[in-house]
């Protein structure tokens, strides 16, 4: 997947992004994360930009504490 480092994402998108990879993958929310951070990010906070990961931070924890979570 392409995204643009100059715009910044949403945690909605972001939350949709791990939902999707936690109902394909049936995988805990820690694995979500490290698959989700290693596919977006390449592992670099800085890749998509400041705005875009504290998205990404705000949807994990919305999703973590999701009761339907893996």
């Amino acid at each position: 997947m392409i995204l643009n480092k100059g715009g910044k994402l949403s945690s909605v998108y972001f939350l949709s992004y791990l939902e999707l990879v936690a109902s394909f993958r049936q995988c805990s929310a820690a694995e979500v994360y490290d698959i989700v951070f290693e596919r977006l990010f390449d592992r670099d906070k800085a890749k998509l930009g400041p705005a875009s990961f504290q998205a990404f931070e705000t949807a994990y924890e919305q999703f973590s504490k999701k009761p339907e979570s893996l």
